[in-house]
């Protein structure tokens, strides 16, 4: 049999297994850094849209606009090959983290911001009437019960974060998707047996946060139809 599929591409694939478990490891750490920076800007930018600053505004809008509007390879490929002639050199790993954070950093300043706004604004004007300021009342009552109407859309984009970061496959960036594209390619060409595995692997990063979010979904609806039963 000599297919695309053939029995041997399996077993030379399955005796280089290292090559693939390293390029898993480095998109699992990309995903991680790159996940935090998401969305230590994205809280920083979803607050900033929502304030009364209108500069703060102004900033924030900027920024989703931007991201939100150009390709993300665009972005990669600006900052892998024009900063150097700035003097600025960075290595593709803090380059996937840095391109794909702030990628979706804009988005989820959207989510946080839509999250806030779903919030009775009358909850602010009750909190503002005890004697909270602004930012207290942002802290110890809009915020925690935004946390719970944004956890699914975050792990929505969590799913998406972690798909782009085969972006870095363009720069040799060493993830998942371009160790297998390069094994694929040295000599034998077995790319059927190595994307499907690559296709598993991403799989398995991204079903159990596409499950939980249906179900806290769901739950989270289910508790809202009861207390509304309740208030009746």
């Amino acid at each position: 049999m000599s297919g695309p599929f053939a029995l041997w591409r399996w077993a030379r694939l399955f005796s280089d297994y290292s090559v693939f478990l390293e390029g898993f490891i480095v998109t699992i750490l990309v995903a991680l850094s790159a996940l935090l920076l998401a969305l230590g800007l994205g809280i920083i930018f979803g607050l900033f849209s929502t304030s009364a600053n209108r500069f703060l505004k102004i900033v924030s809008r900027v920024y989703v606009e931007f991201f939100q509007n150009t390709p993300l390879v665009i972005q990669v490929f600006f900052v892998y090959n024009a900063l150097p002639y700035a003097g600025i050199k960075l290595d593709v790993f803090s380059i996937g983290i840095l391109c794909v954070g702030m990628y979706h950093g804009a988005y989820v300043a959207e989510i946080i911001r839509a999250g806030i706004l779903s919030i009775h604004h009358g909850q602010m004007d009750a909190a503002r009437s005890q004697g909270f300021s602004y930012t207290q009342a942002m802290r110890y009552v809009i915020l925690p019960q935004t946390v719970t109407i944004v956890l699914p859309p975050l792990a929505n984009q969590a799913v998406n974060l972690i798909k782009n970061t085969s972006v870095l496959a363009l720069i040799a960036g060493g993830d998942l998707m371009y160790r297998a594209d390069s094994w694929a390619s040295n000599g034998t060409l077995s790319y059927g047996p190595a994307y499907i595995i690559t296709g598993a692997l991403y799989f398995l990063l991204c079903f159990p946060l596409v499950s939980w979010a249906r179900k806290h979904e769901v739950r989270v609806k289910n508790r809202d139809i009861l207390i509304h039963e309740v208030d009746s």
